[in-house]
């Protein structure tokens, strides 16, 4: 129960950290596709593209993602984790009618490649939450664009390879 709520938490902090660094232009603070790439990517010493695979399928099974699509051939890793984010104290349900609109759910997505790189291999991941109503509408889609989430990310990714080579 505790994990959930941390999560909650997490993805609510990301719907709000990803939205102010926003990729479209003309924004300030924007930030280009290139700098965006730079921080989902992250190059790890080994030339074994099958073992990073498997520590990067660990770790987001461990953070609650439902695999969706693994393919070591392609490099591809697609996952999905459901959230509930209703907000809503007793007192506004008690007052809500048919009508109200509220955030019930959030999906994060995220989608991945892992391609070997000479003694390389590099992991690009892609996050982004999608936020739904009572009614099952789409609310908003935030592609998630907070450094620091990445970084902490392929932190567990790494310590994930490490554990493998070690054989722990």
């Amino acid at each position: 129960m505790k994990k959930m709520l941390l999560a909650v938490c997490a993805v609510c902090t990301l719907c709000a950290c990803s939205s102010s660094t926003s990729s479209k232009g003309g924004y300030p603070g924007a930030m280009s596709q290139l700098q965006i790439r730079e921080f989902q990517t992250r190059a790890f010493e080994t030339a074994d593209t099958l073992l990073v695979m498997k520590a990067l399928l660990n770790v987001l099974q461990d953070d609650f993602y439902i695999v969706k699509n693994a393919d070591a051939a392609l490099g591809l890793v697609t996952a999905t984790k459901e959230i509930d984010v209703d907000d809503r104290g007793f007192w506004k349900k008690a007052f809500s009618d048919e009508n109200d609109r509220w955030k019930k759910n959030a999906v994060v997505e995220c989608s991945g490649t892992v391609s070997g790189h000479g003694k390389q291999t590099r992991v690009r991941m892609n996050f982004q939450v999608k936020t739904y109503d009572n009614t099952g509408a789409v609310m908003g889609v935030v592609q998630v664009q907070d450094q620091k989430f990445y970084q902490e990310f392929f932190a567990k990714v790494d310590k994930g390879v490490f554990l493998a080579k070690e054989k722990l």
